[in-house]
């Protein structure tokens, strides 16, 4: 009833207590194609999938590198990451001229969240619209993964999915969570890209075209994933999806014949009696 009025800025407090623009911004997160981040031991998997505004335009970026030790993936408006992004690479070399050592995750992600913070505190902005996943690798802490929100909140997650129809996504990671530890590399990606494919509509699939990867951890410096590395982990995938169904399609032949066996049992009970 009162959203008319109190959503013209970003500072104007509706009387339930809401930033309506704050919403906004997050809503438009929601929209924007899904990202899936996760994390094991070793290594930090970053994948994004990548849409393009028509048939005859390119997609867009999905994942972005930030340094040799850092690299986030988005999910809303492409120009706000990019903003973004250049804060965070501009604070990367500030750290390594003036440290001379790489700039720590967790400080960077906290700058990130006091830059989008002042947005709700002085007049004249607006929230950013973009939700990031920010993963790297650091000496002290291991590989680290932070979820960013358009509130400026930051999350430390062992895995995340955010952006259009990313429940799926975060249902299989929740299922999957106690493999990811002890994962490989490529097993890592494979989960991942399973995360990613399980946001898709039906009638969509991913292709080494719409997708983004990119890996990081202490002996890999960051980087996106080749085209053809892509392909090969797509089929991959494509196989351990049939052997899972097929395994599946048997425990239930297996679990029909049970029930019809129990079922032909009880019936004999009952005519002998």
């Amino acid at each position: 009833m009162f959203r008319n009025q109190y959503d013209s800025d970003a500072i104007t407090w509706s009387p339930q207590g809401r930033l309506h623009q704050v919403e906004y911004a997050m809503e438009a997160v929601k929209q924007g194609s899904c990202a899936v981040g996760l994390k094991s031991s070793t290594h930090v998997v970053l994948l994004g999938l990548k849409r393009s505004a028509h048939e005859l335009s390119t997609h867009q970026k999905k994942v972005l590198y930030i340094d040799d030790h850092i690299g986030c993936a988005i999910a809303g408006l492409t120009s706000d990451a990019r903003m973004l992004s250049k804060f965070m690479r501009t604070e990367c070399l500030h750290s390594k001229f003036a440290f001379e050592t790489p700039m720590p995750i967790q400080r960077l992600v906290a700058k990130l969240g006091d830059k989008a913070q002042v947005t709700t505190q002085q007049y004249g902005g607006r929230p950013y619209g973009v939700g990031l996943l920010i993963g790297g690798f650091d000496k002290i802490a291991g590989p680290k993964l932070y979820q960013f929100c358009p509130s400026a909140n930051f999350f430390d997650c062992q895995a995340m999915a955010i952006g259009s129809r990313s429940q799926s996504s975060r249902t299989y990671l929740e299922r999957n969570l106690s493999k990811f530890l002890n994962a490989k590399r490529d097993e890592l990606i494979i989960y991942g890209l399973h995360a990613l494919r399980d946001s898709l509509p039906n009638n969509y699939e991913l292709t080494v075209h719409n997708t983004s990867v990119l890996v990081v951890s202490a002996n890999e410096v960051c980087k996106l994933i080749e085209e053809e590395e892509i392909a090969k982990l797509l089929s991959q995938l494509e196989s351990r999806s049939k052997r899972e169904e097929t395994i599946e399609g048997e425990e239930v032949g297996t679990k029909k014949d049970s029930e019809q066996e129990q079922h032909e049992r009880d019936l004999s009970m009952q005519l002998d009696e």
